[in-house]
């Protein structure tokens, strides 16, 4: 569809396409906001230049999501988008002159709001005589920018959707409107939707000394509009531009009636000379109080409130004349579409619940510390609970004593590794010997974990619970198991016998009888190995099975139940603590392989038995 070509008068159109300068979020929702609520058919925002990256932004069309185009340079951005001819800089004060410069040197852009605050003079006024040159406009800077009712916002522009939606904003009215004041060129749309049929337009030129478009010029392109009725203002004392307004009255470059107040009448109740929050309101002589502005514009045949609090009265009765006389025919009436609250405002205002997705009952990263089961981090550390203490948080959801911090921490060092031969560094060396990353390489050696490597931790508890819970003698444990085909997970050694013992399994079992008060399972697997040894002297009970059996007593020492531990074994618990172990050792293989600059691994053909049939069987 072929843009509209704009009057000369006219700044915004309902297929007006914008770029937003800076990441604004925010603004850019809003913006959107206000053309769903017009009910326009397609968003007004063509792209944001956001010069860290690209890429795209996800908004809200009413209910459905959108993506909006982010672009790093104003020239890609005029370049893809040549129908766009609005810019909102939202440049900081160091950037905005730079950024509205090129703006101001593309052949579309038309109109640019400038938001920053602050900007040097000098640049302000090399900016205004250039878009003049130009024929271009800048509304600011230190703007909060303007909007055409029912068709167009800049920005923030307005305030909030229910502000918006109580001055009627969503479609035109017959007044034009400027300020200085972006806060109360808010207050005032409200005021004017109240007193009449509405806004046509509204711009706040900002609070700069020396802004790029004047109050003046705004209310001369007012006065050019047939749509727009009667013109309303607010000024504020300092400077000399509303006495260029009473002029312009009195020379009949304005002929629409125009009601207007100067702001800042109360200075002179105050002691010294007083400067408010724009860095233009301040009186430098007696022609720039509020009051001599005041009576000036009076004298000039404008319609002035005796003060602010009569201002609506006085737009009231200028717009019931305009109609009475048939100047002015009001603005139908019509009811927006609703725009849905985001979801984190309803949230925050207490206006919805939801069931949630995820519980979590052994962190909680939402306050200001992390807290493992309700220990914050930095007490977790001053407190060196360690690895076993994180481990007792996370994983057991207790705070367990120190001896019981010290045996898991002293388990995961004496399984951290095996050497190089096990089927878990073997698979961790040869992925990495192939050129892949390290979490591929550990989780290649982690996936051999099971019943034959690493994994009898799990099976080795739930085996001699069988015999300890049956009340079983060890020998009848044994046939038992023998009865039932299965191997007792957690007994036997490849190398290490009675008479050669395992030091890993000594240390364990010393150390679990030096700190706990009772180690049933232990004392159970041990009357168990003095059965299977005598078949066979490496018949013994191994690191899986002495890790197994002594995390049951420990679970017991901590007051879990029989049930509760039949849960942990039944969910790989156990095991978990060889896997976590076992990974330091796998990633030093990793690294060791890295370091050693390892090329790709192939396996010797001799060590593999090439049992092939000279031809295979023809079969039919």
């Amino acid at each position: 569809m072929a843009k509209t070509k704009l009057a000369s008068y006219e700044l915004f159109s309902r297929d007006t396409q914008a770029f937003v300068y800076g990441n604004q979020t925010r603004a850019v929702q809003r913006m959107l906001d206000f053309d769903y609520l017009c009910r326009k058919e397609t968003p007004s925002v063509a792209a944001m230049i956001t010069p860290e990256r690209g890429g795209f932004e996800k908004f809200f069309w009413g209910t459905k999501e959108i993506t909006i185009p982010k672009v790093m340079t104003i020239a890609e951005a005029v370049k893809r988008w040549p129908e766009a001819d609005v810019m909102i800089n939202f440049a900081s004060q160091r950037s905005a002159f730079d950024s509205t410069m090129e703006a101001l040197a593309t052949d579309t852009i038309r109109t640019i709001a400038v938001i920053a605050e602050g900007i040097p003079e000098r640049q302000t006024r090399i900016m205004a005589a250039t878009a003049k040159q130009k024929s271009k406009w800048i509304i600011g800077p230190a703007t909060v920018g303007g909007l055409k009712a029912g068709c167009f916002k800049l920005g923030n522009t307005a305030g909030t959707m229910d502000n918006i939606k109580e001055a009627k904003l969503y479609r035109p009215g017959s007044v034009g409107f400027v300020s200085v004041s972006g806060g109360l060129s808010n207050e005032a749309y409200n005021i004017v939707a109240r007193a009449t049929d509405g806004l046509y337009e509204g711009i706040a030129i900002g609070g700069d000394a020396f802004p790029c478009s004047t109050l003046l010029d705004h209310l001369l392109r007012y006065e050019q509009n047939p749509a727009i009725k009667m013109l309303v203002c607010l000024g504020e004392l300092g400077g000399t531009a509303e006495v260029q307004i009473a002029e312009a009255v009195k020379g009949g470059r304005i002929k629409k009636p125009l009601v207007m107040w100067v702001t800042g009448t109360c200075a002179k109740v105050l002691p010294g000379e007083v400067q408010f929050g724009h860095a233009g309101a301040r009186a430098g002589s007696a022609a720039e109080t509020a009051d001599a502005k005041n009576q000036a514009l009076r004298d000039a045949g404008v319609v002035v409130p005796t003060s602010f609090n009569d201002y609506h009265e006085k737009i009231k009765q200028t717009y019931d004349g305009l109609v009475k006389k048939g100047v002015i025919k009001p603005a139908e009436e019509t009811t927006p579409p609703n725009i849905p609250m985001d979801y984190a405002q309803a949230v925050a205002e207490g206006l919805v619940r939801k069931p949630t997705n995820f519980i979590s009952t052994i962190c909680d990263e939402s306050g200001d510390v992390h807290n493992y089961a309700g220990i914050p981090i930095d007490e977790v550390i001053e407190r060196k609970l360690g690895i076993g203490g994180v481990i007792g948080l996370l994983w057991f959801k207790k705070e367990i004593p120190p001896y019981a911090r010290e045996f898991l921490e002293m388990v995961i060092q004496i399984i951290a590794d095996h050497g190089a031969a096990v089927s878990g560094a073997h698979n961790t060396i040869v992925t990495a010997r192939a050129g892949k990353d390290l979490i591929s390489s550990l989780v290649s050696g982690i996936l051999t974990i099971g019943p034959r490597f690493g994994g009898a931790v799990n099976g080795a508890a739930e085996h001699f619970l069988i015999g300890l819970r049956g009340q079983m003698a060890p020998r009848d444990f044994v046939d038992h198991m023998k009865a039932k085909n299965v191997n007792v997970q957690g007994i036997g050694h490849k190398l290490h016998t009675l008479e050669n013992p395992d030091k890993r399994v000594e240390l364990m079992k010393n150390f679990a009888k030096a700190h706990f008060t009772n180690t049933p399972l232990l004392d159970y697997a041990l009357a168990v190995e003095q059965v299977t040894t005598k078949k066979k002297n490496n018949l013994i009970l191994n690191v899986d099975g002495c890790i197994g059996v002594l995390l049951v007593d420990l679970l017991k020492e901590l007051k879990f139940t029989d049930a509760e531990i039949d849960q942990m074994i039944k969910m790989d618990l156990f095991n978990a603590l060889f896997v976590l172990g076992r990974s330091i050792g796998l990633m030093g293989h990793y690294f060791d392989q890295n370091r050693l600059e390892q090329g790709l691994y192939r396996h010797p053909l001799d060590d593999i038995l090439y049992d092939v049939p000279d031809r295979p069987e023809v079969v039919g």
